[in-house]
């Protein structure tokens, strides 16, 4: 048995999900995902880390593509000089 995050109703069984699934509180309605064995998550919290997951991943691909426009900057430099 699982307990809801939301309204510490504890009686719900996650028995027949898998990890991924998601399931309505029987007590307050919220919709929840299968976090693991008897744990659960609210559903719009795993919303927002999969958002965060992807910000990361968009900083770093901007990171990157700043560093190869300083390159191309250093390259023109050393053109200009010769």
């Amino acid at each position: 048995m699982a307990t809801c995050p939301e309204c510490e109703f504890d009686e719900i069984d996650t028995e027949d999900y898998d990890e991924g699934d998601t399931l309505s509180c029987p007590e307050c309605g919220k919709s929840l995902v299968v976090m693991g064995s008897d744990e659960l998550e609210a559903a719009d919290a795993a919303d927002d880390d999969l958002d965060d997951d992807e910000d990361l991943e968009e900083e770093e691909e901007d990171e990157d593509d700043d560093d190869d426009e300083d390159e191309d900057d250093t390259e023109d430099e050393e053109e200009f000089e010769e």
